[in-house]
């Protein structure tokens, strides 16, 4: 099989990066690499493996169809996107600071605010609405600025070339979490961004059966620190996690443009809905960065959040009526889920700071899946009807 190339197509990357026939029996899917050793020629002489925490074929066929499909060079998988976090924390020295995005994942915010701060690592959470705002925050410290976009779970898109640009001056990394958008529809790199990360739980994988993460550089030095990180603190997936999620990145193409197209046309309904007080979707020109999101990214993905008019009492009634979607936490499978955000994904953040974030008890986010989209806006209007 060819090598693909950069100027190769998307869905080629997807299926052909990095997944070779076996050499020896010419399996077109190459076998899953259970070994947690390796036998070596000599004393210190190996063909690449040694042990299956630093390295593992299996999972290096994922690591390099990630990178493929983000632009990148280096590709490292995690155990989950929270390992991703804190390996990426685990590269400051004590007495490092870092620039958050306010409205970050509830994950990200209780890693920030409750583990790094006790390794001497503080972080700053700033309103990145305007990507200006962030300058007056930088300190002789900074080596990080962190974003979402669009961010959990309010979708506000944040200028990650302009952000990329301030971070660089003041002579910081900037990651972005590029979980809610996926390869597909948004590459971090291209706009400026030094690492991307992922949740690989969610679109990559796309089944809602594995736990992973993964970060990707084209910064050799950032790979090498992160790869030393990455072997000693262990925090990796097993190689059949591996498998699985590089099984699920074949049809992520596919499965992407069916999150939005029905993403889409859930939230127009939900605009003309009487129960409905607000839809966030910036696909939608109503979004207030809309415009933003057309320039940055290549599509709206599948995430739409909405507010309901009543109180939480509403919001419950009309999550335990829902018969096709879900009421779980997590996203980008291809079934739809759907959830309470202060109650559930962002309960570990103050109730003070989602208030200041628009965090409020009737707020849902909704991952709309690939199922058809005329079930999904049934089950919708049969549940408001009942929670009504």
């Amino acid at each position: 099989m060819a090598p693909t190339q950069p100027s190769s197509g998307f869905g080629t990357r997807a299926i052909h990066a990095g997944q070779n026939p076996d050499p020896v029996t010419g399996a077109v899917i190459p076998p899953v690499s259970l070994s947690t050793t390796f036998k070596q020629s000599a004393a210190g002489v190996h063909s690449g493996y040694d042990y299956s925490r630093s390295g593992n074929p299996t999972r290096h066929n994922f690591e390099t169809a990630v990178a493929a499909l983000e632009g990148g060079k280096y590709g490292l998988a995690f155990a989950s996107g929270s390992s991703v976090t804190a390996t990426i924390l685990n590269s400051l020295h004590t007495g490092s600071h870092l620039i958050s995005v306010n409205d970050v994942y509830g994950g990200t915010y209780r890693y920030f605010t409750r583990v790094a701060v006790n390794n001497g690592v503080e972080a700053t959470f700033v309103d990145l609405d305007n990507a200006d705002n962030i300058k007056p925050h930088f300190r002789e410290n900074t080596k990080l600025v962190w974003l979402e976009t669009p961010t959990n779970p309010t979708l506000r898109i944040v200028d990650i070339q302009a952000v990329a640009k301030h971070a660089h001056a003041h002579g910081a990394l900037l990651v972005v979490d590029n979980t809610f958008m996926s390869p597909y529809f948004q590459n971090p790199l291209a706009l400026g961004a030094d690492v991307v990360v992922h949740s690989v739980t969610k679109y990559i994988n796309g089944h809602s059966d594995v736990v992973m993460g993964v970060a990707v550089t084209n910064n050799k030095e950032v790979y090498e620190q992160l790869q030393f990180l990455q072997n000693s603190i262990g925090a990796v997936p097993s190689a059949f996690d591996s498998y699985l999620a590089r099984r699920g990145l074949m049809t992520l193409e596919v499965r992407m443009q069916r999150h939005a197209e029905n993403a889409m046309q859930v939230a127009k309904f939900l605009e003309t809905h009487p129960q409905v007080e607000e839809v966030i979707y910036p696909g939608l020109p109503s979004h207030p960065n809309h415009e933003l999101a057309k320039r940055q990214q290549h599509g709206f993905g599948g995430m739409v959040s909405f507010r309901l008019r009543g109180t939480l009492d509403n919001v419950n009634v009309f999550l335990g009526q829902l018969q096709y979607i879900t009421l779980a936490e997590s996203l980008g499978g291809v079934e739809s889920l759907i959830e309470a955000p202060a109650v559930m994904t962002h309960a570990s953040v103050s109730a003070e700071d989602r208030a200041k974030l628009g965090i409020s008890d009737t707020l849902v986010r909704m991952s709309v899946g690939i199922e058809n989209v005329d079930d999904l806006v049934q089950d919708i209007t049969a549940a408001l009807e009942k929670a009504y």
